[in-house]
């Protein structure tokens, strides 16, 4: 099984699951990096995984429904092109031999769902959209602080050798707010310069591991002294954890 993240747009990724005659895309905003990728491997299109409504992910489904060999999946709570199979957490699908189960992880927007690989020996795939990114979380444009705190908690007790394929490569704009928050933690540094080469390259910084993001990732830290201690210096109401949480997500919005 082939793991392959395409670059769309400015700084999307649509993920593509293949085994060499069969593909499934996640978040397909864009058809024409797909359709690419698909013509140069000789591939079918077997099926399409959907986190959420947004058109950055949604946008290419229509121009890839002409190839499309199985169902679009997506979603039970929100406005995805039809036809699609709605989905919500206790769901799962299977692609390619392999089983993910659905988590419904609201916050970003109010029925944003993950799919989790199910199963695996190791380093199982963790598709979460623009819920968990690579040092950092998605905006609350629909959802609360405590669904997205809730949510992010969830993702934060998978396995640590799972892998987080995210929708989007802002890893190291997030470092660099996660320095901030914690300026004396030494995994963000190291982190840090690893991705720096990595993107001097040519490379991606993704998939990132839950492991690596539980070091490094202040929104997966809130119970941390260091975070606490800033979070309240931006005007965090207490050291709940949710509090801690909200205010460094208004801090990261503000934060350039």
């Amino acid at each position: 099984m082939k793991l392959v993240a395409l670059p769309a747009f400015a700084d999307n990724v649509i993920w593509m699951l293949h085994d060499g005659r069969d593909a499934v895309v996640v978040d397909p905003g864009d058809a024409a990096p797909v359709a690419a990728e698909l013509d140069a491997r000789g591939l079918r299109l077997g099926a399409i995984l959907v986190t959420h409504h947004h058109p950055d992910h949604v946008g290419g489904i229509a121009a890839l429904r002409a190839r499309l060999a199985g169902p679009v999946w997506g979603p039970a709570h929100e406005d995805i092109p039809e036809p699609f199979v709605p989905l919500a957490e206790g769901d799962a699908v299977d692609v390619l031999g392999q089983r993910f189960e659905v988590l419904d992880v609201p916050g970003h927007t109010a029925g944003h769902i993950a799919y989790v690989q199910a199963g695996a020996a190791a380093q199982p795939l963790l598709f979460c959209g623009d819920t968990l990114f690579s040092a950092g979380c998605g905006r609350l444009l629909e959802g609360t602080a405590a669904q997205m705190a809730a949510s992010l908690a969830k993702l934060a007790a998978l396995p640590d050798d799972t892998r987080v394929c995210c929708a989007h490569e802002y890893t190291l704009s997030n470092l660099a707010f996660a320095a901030a928050v914690e300026p004396h933690n030494a995994a963000i540094e190291a982190y840090t310069a690893l991705c720096q080469s990595r993107r001097a390259s040519g490379q991606s910084t993704l998939p990132s591991k839950l492991a690596t993001e539980r070091e490094v990732n202040p929104f997966l830290r809130c119970r941390e002294t260091a975070v606490v201690a800033a979070a309240l210096a931006q005007g965090s109401r207490s050291q709940h954890e949710v509090d801690v949480f909200a205010a460094l997500r208004d801090w990261k919005n503000r934060y350039r």
